[in-house]
């Protein structure tokens, strides 16, 4: 044990020894440890941080809970261009299957429209997702509210120039000041502020966040615009019970939908079902894919690097023939030789991953804090790059070594003088 370790702080002196002294051919020969670990962990950390926030809005919503529109949000069998055919789920429909549906416990109409601006007197707050639903939005998404409250079913059902703002825009218009009761102007009209939403951060899949949007009952949306309107795009969502079976709930509503368009048997559905269970397995395709890019791209990286150990080593046994003579002649094994300058290139290779993951750790800290998105350079990682640190010292150093290993002594004494 006392031996290994002996070797290991000789290998590390003589890592040592060839930054020092050869700066400039150390450094180019670690770049592509460096970029390849770098990229390669830089990619798997983003991904992982995409996939946890992602997860993270996800389990906001009830995993059961589905979306009926004509179009899919996922991939999916039928092509676009049929899905396009589709006519849009309406608010009739919306009431028909909310009083026939026995197996879902919530059902809100949403209408998917444009941005529009929100002013307040002299201030105003610009490209605000409006989102125009029912009064049951709040208990199928779990709306957290930091002042005042949702709007109540009458108040849905009436179409009442009432809004509850996301904490963003509240801050842009009222700063510190209390929001409840203030008029503010959309559409031309006064609406009253009746709440404000709790600050949720970024949110993910290029989804607009609720810090930045604005929820009016859908029914002001209908009187004011009418039903069919290119710029809104009309969805009906569904949660079953608790604990329910939610391919249970989507089979009779797709019954029911049928019966109320008049689908005869034997032709296709028109109308597409979307449940959120079902994009996690989406999410780990997409995941899956951005991983195996981010490997593909840092494998030629790390090709390079260890290319560059592996010249760094041919160099050192050169220069150092003499010396391995000199330890051969006074007993040293081939073992002894071999480990010495194998323990050197994964100190080398260390280094290079090292400063390659300290530089992902830098760009994360400071992506986080400009962003307001949390990149998270998990222990995982770090493990995971100092083992390709490793792997990559071991495979460039492997031959260096073997060659410095079977070395005569006599003529490598010879070649040294």
């Amino acid at each position: 044990m006392l031996l290994y370790l002996r070797l290991l702080k000789e290998s590390f002196t003589f890592a040592m020894s060839a930054l020092i002294n050869n700066k400039l051919r150390t450094f180019l020969s670690l770049l592509g440890v460096t970029i390849g670990i770098f990229s390669i962990i830089a990619v798997l950390a983003a991904v992982d941080s995409l996939d946890r926030k992602i997860r993270e809005d996800l389990n906001k919503v009830d995993k059961n809970t589905m979306y009926l529109k004509r179009f899919s949000f996922a991939p999916s069998e039928i092509p676009r261009w049929k899905m396009e055919q589709f006519p849009d789920v309406t608010f009739d429909e919306y009431q028909a299957l909310k009083n026939s549906v026995s197996t879902s416990q919530y059902m809100a109409f949403q209408i998917f429209t444009k941005s529009e601006v929100i002013r307040y007197e002299n201030k105003s707050a610009s490209d605000v997702n409006m989102v125009p639903v029912s009064y049951e939005f709040a208990d199928i998404q779990a709306v957290k509210i930091a002042q005042g409250r949702f709007y109540n079913e009458s108040e849905s059902n009436a179409g009442t120039a009432v809004v509850v703002l996301g904490y963003e825009i509240a801050q842009t218009l009222f700063g510190d000041d209390n929001a409840l009761e203030k008029k503010v102007r959309i559409y031309g009209q006064r609406f009253t502020v009746i709440g404000v939403l709790e600050k949720q951060g970024s949110a993910s899949m290029g989804m607009p966040s609720n810090d930045t949007s604005a929820m009016v009952p859908v029914n002001f949306i209908r009187r004011v615009y009418g039903d069919h309107n290119d710029f809104m795009t009309p969805i009906i969502i569904i949660k079953p019970f608790t604990g329910g079976d939610a391919e249970e709930t989507k089979a009779e509503v797709t019954q029911k939908l049928r019966q109320i368009r008049g689908i005869k048997a034997g032709q296709g559905d028109n109308f597409m079902i979307d449940i959120i269970s079902s994009f996690t397995e989406f999410i780990d395709e997409i995941v899956g894919v951005m991983n195996l890019v981010g490997w593909i791209i840092a494998g030629f990286s790390l090709l390079v690097g260890g290319f560059g150990i592996a010249n760094i080593m041919f160099v050192s046994v050169k220069e150092r023939t003499g010396l391995i003579g000199i330890q051969k002649s006074l007993g040293a094994k081939n073992r002894f030789i071999l480990m010495q300058f194998l323990f050197e290139a994964v100190i080398l290779s260390l280094f290079g991953g090292a400063i390659g993951i300290l530089m992902v750790w830098g760009i994360a800290a400071i992506a986080t804090a400009a962003l307001d998105f949390e990149f998270i350079l998990s222990f995982s990682n770090i493990m995971l790059g100092t083992s390709l640190s490793i792997g990559i010292g071991i495979i460039a150093g492997i031959l260096p070594a073997i060659s410095a290993a079977k070395l005569d002594p006599v003529e490598a004494i010879r070649s040294g003088m």
